[in-house]
C-alpha cells in the first residue's frame, strides 16, 4: 500500500516512499526515524491544508502495530513536529512566517559559527567536495534544472554544518533544518534566487578553501540572512 500524509479530505503523497522496518531493534525508534525523514521530504509548505497523519495507514504500511508508532508521534510531538487536535488527529506543524523567519536567523547564526570552525578543522578534501556538488550547474543555468539543484543547494548548507565538526551544533541545528529546508525548497525557484545562490555558494568555497575564518562567517551569515529578508517580504503563503 503506498504511503501517504492526509491533507483534509484529500492525500498528500510523501516525497520519500515509507518501507517496512526491520524486525531488530526498538520499533520505536525505527518508526521516529522513518516518520521524521518522511516529514523532512514532504513539502508541506505547499499547500494551506493542514496535513494529518493517519495512524492505521502508517501502521499498515511500516509493518508493525499501532503502538511503536503512537510512540514514535508523541516523541515528534515532543519536539515541535506534530500537533494533537482533539477528536481531529494528529497534524504536522506548520509554522508562521514570523516563526520561520526566525528560525532562518537562527540557523545564520548557527552555520556562521560553522563556517568558522570548518576553516579550522575541515580538510582540503572535505571543502573540496563542496565545490563538486556543483559541477553538473556550470555551463547550465541552475533554473533550468530547479529541482536538482534544489538538492544541491540543502545538500551544500548541511554539508558546511558536518564540517564544522561541532556536535553541539549538529545536535542544535537539526531540528532547524527541516523546516529551513522545506522554504529554501519553495524559493530556490522564485526571482533567480538559484543563480544568485550558486554564486554566493562559490564565493563561500572559495573563503573556507583560503580558511579566511571572518569572511567565511560573514558570507553564509548574509547568505541566509538574505532568505529570511526574502521569506519576510514575499511568502505571505506562510501567514
Amino acid at each position: 500500500m503506498p504511503s501517504e500524509l492526509e491533507t483534509g479530505p484529500a492525500t498528500l503523497p510523501l516525497t520519500r516512499s515509507l518501507q517496512p522496518i526491520g524486525a531488530s531493534g526498538s520499533l520505536r525508534d525505527q518508526a521516529y526515524a522513518a516518520l521524521r525523514q518522511a516529514i523532512a521530504d514532504t513539502d508541506i509548505y505547499q499547500t494551506r491544508e493542514d496535513v494529518r497523519l493517519d495512524e492505521r495507514l502508517l501502521s499498515e504500511t511500516l509493518g508493525v502495530s499501532r503502538t511503536p508508532i503512537r510512540e514514535a508521534m508523541t516523541l515528534l510531538e515532543q519536539e515541535g513536529f506534530l500537533r494533537t487536535v482533539p477528536r481531529r488527529g494528529i497534524y504536522v506543524v506548520r509554522k508562521t512566517k514570523r516563526e520561520i523567519v526566525e528560525m532562518i536567523q537562527m540557523w545564520a547564526a548557527l552555520e556562521s559559527m560553522a563556517a568558522r570552525l570548518a576553516t579550522l578543522h575541515a580538510t582540503d578534501e572535505e571543502i573540496a567536495r563542496l565545490r563538486h556538488l556543483f559541477d553538473k550547474f556550470r555551463n547550465a543555468t541552475p533554473a533550468d534544472h530547479i529541482a536538482e539543484y534544489s538538492d544541491a543547494n540543502i545538500a551544500f548548507h548541511q554539508a558546511i554544518v558536518e564540517l564544522s565538526k561541532s556536535r553541539t551544533i549538529l545536535d542544535t541545528i537539526k531540528n532547524i533544518f527541516i523546516h529551513v529546508r522545506a522554504i529554501r525548497r519553495m524559493t530556490i525557484s522564485q526571482r533567480d534566487r538559484a543563480g544568485h545562490s550558486i554564486v554566493d555558494h562559490l564565493r563561500i568555497v572559495e573563503a573556507l578553501e583560503r580558511r579566511d575564518a571572518d569572511l567565511a562567517e560573514r558570507l553564509v551569515r548574509e547568505h541566509s540572512l538574505d532568505l529570511a529578508a526574502f521569506v519576510e517580504a514575499n511568502c505571505d503563503f506562510l501567514d
